[in-house]
Formats: C-alpha cells, sequence, structure tokens
C-alpha cells in the first residue's frame, strides 16, 4: 500500500547545480540535504523543505517537461509569489482551479513548478 510520496525527481543539464542552489535554497527558501556519496559521484542535487524533497538529476540530453511539475502546498501564497519575483523569478498566476490561490513558476533550467494553497 503507498503511504506517501518520498520525494520528486526533476531533470536538469549536468553542470548547472550552482544555479540550482540559487534558485532552490535561495528563492524557494529549501534547505540542500547530502546525498549518498554512492549517488553524488552522479552530480545533481537534494532539496528539502519539511518533509518535501526535491532531487534535481543530471541529464544529458536534458529538455524540461512542457506540462510535467510538481504541486507544492505553501502557506501565504501572496507573500510566497511576492518573494519569488523579488527575486527575478517568473511567478504566473492561475484562477483556474476552484478552492485554491495558485501560481506557477520555473527553476534556472525551464522546470515547471506549481505553488497552492487551499482557501477557505
Amino acid at each position: 500500500m503507498i503511504t506517501a510520496v518520498d520525494h520528486v525527481l526533476l531533470a536538469a543539464p549536468p553542470g548547472s547545480e550552482e544555479r540550482l542552489r540559487a534558485y532552490y535554497v535561495g528563492v524557494l527558501g529549501m534547505t540542500e540535504i547530502p546525498k549518498p556519496p554512492v549517488l553524488a559521484a552522479r552530480g545533481g542535487c537534494w532539496f528539502q523543505a519539511g518533509p518535501v524533497q526535491l532531487h534535481l538529476g543530471m541529464e544529458e540530453d536534458f529538455r524540461p517537461a512542457k506540462k510535467a511539475h510538481p504541486g507544492l502546498r505553501v502557506t501565504a501564497i501572496e507573500r510566497y509569489g511576492a518573494r519569488l519575483a523579488a527575486h527575478g523569478a517568473r511567478v504566473e498566476w492561475d484562477e483556474n482551479l476552484p478552492g485554491y490561490k495558485r501560481f506557477y513558476s520555473y527553476d534556472p533550467v525551464g522546470n515547471r513548478l506549481e505553488f497552492l494553497e487551499p482557501v477557505g
């Protein structure tokens, strides 16, 4: 039986780790967590905020997905969106999901991320 999502893996081009760290730690406010040594040799980086983990793995022929994305629950979504925008991140608000406030943003390599907060 499935009980939880352990992590979400997103792809990124080789050598993009510093840009990813700047975004996931500096902009989103996540914490980088160490990869096990055998996996660290492959490159990439892992990030965590509370119980949520995003893993970024290196892919030689990387192309960001056009639709696929993680949906991340946040609190104080307006303030969080303003934080991203203040750091120069693209913030696209979308009002098409009843019962939620949400926006999309993109990491430095083009991965789409959805941020949402229930309303009411």
